[in-house]
């Protein structure tokens, strides 16, 4: 990196998914990251604090728009209507993005693989989405996707090999093939577009946790390829200034799986049933695939569940000979959902969505289609849910929840309202929520790694202040940061601070954002990798 120099980008900032100061640092010990080390210890860098829920699909979102949830919108990797879901994108988040922003003041930015980023919206650059996006996203401009694909040898958001039954081996071979993709595809953009700002972000680095339990070997392969890739985009693009951020960290669960709706339906605020279709509970604890029709498993399922036998109960019977592995490996999904046993939202006081939300949702008559709480009992409702859950005990008696708090004290903004109404945060990150109905309230957790509150940041090169104190860093800090790094002001409506690694350059009103029709990802693909991954129940 030339800090003298006046071409190629101004400020890149790269996305390392999951990554934290920890994890960094046992690379740089290992020699595994020579590139990341030259910025980290180029620079400043330190823990970032990550945002309620610190999962991906709301958490990038605070990243590029410097704005809380209720702010923006996206709460989770599912947008709901009524009790209906689909899977988020850029259409729910409703705030300007770093780009957009940096377009009113001339500036050009190159975008590749930020998650909750499709369809692309229009400004000055380009932009290939990154997760949550159908494998054949909307990109900006129109036809670019195309045109990176010829030029780098192929482009995909997913592996395909991820639809069958991959190995562990084949896993890290797509990990990395991804990996060069974005690196690739960036360098290519950056040249074609020549941009003030680049924003590059991997997401390997925290597959590679999920699906692989984290294992050193394949942690250390991907890791390296993602520095390979840092570095030719380093020598590619000669930044002036590098920013790495993460919007998470990720480590070990050494609880329980806590099933918030089995605990809730002890209590008489759940109710639950065997009719209809619902969020299949069963699929995620053993990574059921996608099948497109439920077909005569699925009825024989759906029969089974009427006299009593859910597909909890199934897998239950089924694990006690070992074959559970086997059957989610050939059950299609919706036989699994066919028979399982669920939340029956309509008829319930209260109930957990989902479990990325980190929450409970009241059954608020007027907000929901069947709400069964009168709106002047709600905050009675809610305080009896906050007050219930904070003595939530593990079975040694220990607390289940670090936190339990009304919204508000966790989320402000126009979009509120479409959060979880009571915020459930688990004591040390260390216990796994589910919404899951799984005969019981606590289980061993389904993920042996799952996120953690604490990510990364750091920053070198020309006007960074490397003595600069990083402490109380926060996810909301990254935009106002990026702009400052550019001379800019940030918006006065961003959550943040900019961090003292530069000056402060003002904040100033910006255009309010042109909120649109409100759309979702409608793709088998991202259904499929969500619930490989465990976010999709």
């Amino acid at each position: 990196m030339d800090a003298s120099s006046t071409d190629g980008v101004d400020t890149l900032l790269l996305g390392l998914d999951a990554a934290s100061p920890t994890i960094l640092a046992d690379l740089v010990e290992a020699g595994a990251v020579p590139n990341l080390q030259d910025v980290l210890e180029g620079g400043v860098s330190g823990p970032l604090r990550s945002q309620v829920p610190p999962w991906t699909p709301s958490a990038w979102p605070s990243i590029y728009t410097g704005v809380n949830p209720g702010k923006h919108g996206a709460f989770d990797f599912l947008a709901f209507d009524g009790y209906d879901w689909e899977v988020v994108d850029r259409t729910h988040v409703r705030e300007h993005a770093l780009w957009e922003l940096l377009a009113e003041h001339g500036k050009r930015s190159v975008v590749v693989n930020v998650p909750v980023t499709h369809p692309a919206l229009p400004f000055d650059g380009a932009l290939l989405p990154g997760y949550t996006a159908p494998e054949e996203p909307a990109c900006h401009p129109d036809g670019i996707l195309d045109e990176v694909r010829e030029a780098i040898g192929g482009y995909h958001l997913y592996d395909p090999r991820a639809a069958g039954s991959p190995t562990d081996e084949e896993r890290v071979e797509g990990y990395l093939e991804l990996t060069r993709m974005r690196g690739a595809a960036f360098r290519y953009l950056a040249d074609r577009f020549d941009p003030d700002f680049g924003f590059l972000q991997f997401q390997q680095t925290d597959s590679v946790f999920h699906e692989l339990s984290g294992d050193p070997d394949a942690v250390e392969a991907v890791y390296a390829a993602v520095d390979e890739e840092v570095g030719a985009v380093l020598e590619a693009t000669d930044p002036d200034t590098v920013l790495v951020v993460s919007d998470h960290g990720i480590g070990p669960y050494g609880g329980y799986e806590f099933r918030v709706n089995e605990f809730l339906a002890r209590h008489g605020f759940v109710e639950t049933t065997r009719d209809g279709e619902g969020m299949p509970s069963w699929t995620a604890a053993v990574r059921g695939e996608a099948d497109g029709s439920p077909g005569t498993l699925a009825r024989l399922m759906a029969l089974a569940a009427s006299v009593g036998l859910t597909s909890q109960r199934i897998g239950a019977a089924l694990d006690l000979v070992g074959l559970v592995d086997v059957v989610a490996r050939h059950a299609p999904t919706d036989a699994i959902r066919a028979g399982t046993e669920r939340v029956d939202f309509a008829s319930s006081t209260a109930y957990v969505r989902s479990r990325i939300e980190l929450g409970v949702r009241v059954n608020l008559q007027g907000r929901e289609p069947a709400g069964t709480v009168p709106p002047e009992a709600y905050d009675d409702v809610r305080e009896a849910l906050v007050s219930l859950l904070a003595d939530a005990r593990t079975p040694e008696g220990e607390p289940v929840f670090e936190e339990v708090l009304p919204r508000e004290a966790v989320f402000s903004g126009p979009y509120l309202d479409e959060g979880p109404d009571v915020v459930t945060i688990p004591a040390a990150y260390d216990h796994l929520l589910t919404a899951s109905i799984r005969g019981g309230e606590f289980g061993a957790p389904s993920e042996t790694h799952e996120h953690k509150p604490v990510g990364l940041f750091a920053a070198a090169g020309e006007g960074v202040d490397a003595s600069a104190d990083l402490s109380g860093a926060h996810l909301f800090d990254v935009a106002p940061t990026v702009l400052a790094s550019l001379g800019l002001p940030a918006s006065d409506r961003m959550d943040g601070r900019t961090l003292p690694v530069f000056e402060p350059a003002g904040t100033r009103s910006y255009q309010a954002f042109e909120v649109g029709a409100v759309g979702g990802t409608d793709d088998a693909t991202v259904e499929r990798r969500l619930t490989d991954l465990g976010y999709l129940e």
